[in-house]
């Protein structure tokens, strides 16, 4: 990354956390403990952490089904900088970052990113028609068991939707955004995490 990239990938991360911006879906959870994995979800602000590469945990162990039956399993990704986000069709915050998910997914294919969508909600109809609706390109696992949000639980909290983690090349927690993740500020968390050292180093 050349250095006035990364000056304007910091400032971006500045300034998206000074201007937190709108709500993440809300399914009438009223506590700011309320857990996804039992549906009481509560709003989200957009705001993001990051976490430096000595403290962050995991790695983060998904394996699951996408909605057209294929496996689909992060062990099989370490190396790769991973964003998961969690979604449903029905939310409007959802809808609203999709495209900027889509064109990052796209741009940033060659350089050893890769999106995972967590969908708890829908069935396979109304998650294949989001997915067909915004050309999604990765895939979404069907966790309407809960199994991979219970499996992020207990690393990171996972409290609206959506909400978006951005894993190292170590499977390990980097960044999260809870709420719409504006496109700005997840380039600069995965521009971030593309310019720390390899797996293993």
């Amino acid at each position: 990354m050349t250095a006035s990239r990364r000056r304007r990938a910091v400032a971006a991360l500045v300034a998206a956390g000074t201007a937190l911006t709108l709500a993440a879906c809300s399914g009438g959870g009223t506590s700011d403990d309320a857990d996804v994995a039992g549906q009481g979800y509560v709003s989200g602000d957009g705001s993001f952490t990051q976490w430096a590469a000595e403290d962050r945990k995991g790695p983060v162990e998904i394996a699951g089904t996408d909605f057209a039956g294929a496996a689909v399993d992060l062990a099989d990704w370490r190396g790769d900088v991973v964003v998961l986000n969690t979604w449903y069709a029905e939310c409007p915050p959802c809808r609203a970052e999709a495209p900027d998910l889509v064109d990052i997914a796209t741009e940033y294919a060659d350089q050893g990113v890769r999106l995972l969508g967590i969908n708890g909600v829908d069935d396979a109809g109304a998650a294949e028609s989001f997915q067909r609706t915004f050309d999604v390109p990765y895939p979404s696992i069907d966790d309407r068991d809960k199994g991979a949000v219970a499996a992020l639980q207990g690393i990171v909290p996972i409290q609206a939707t959506p909400t978006t983690v951005v894993l190292d090349r170590e499977g390990k927690v980097a960044a999260r955004i809870v709420g719409l993740a504006e496109g700005s500020t997840l380039r600069a968390l995965v521009d971030e995490v593309l310019a720390e050292p390899g797996a293993g180093s």
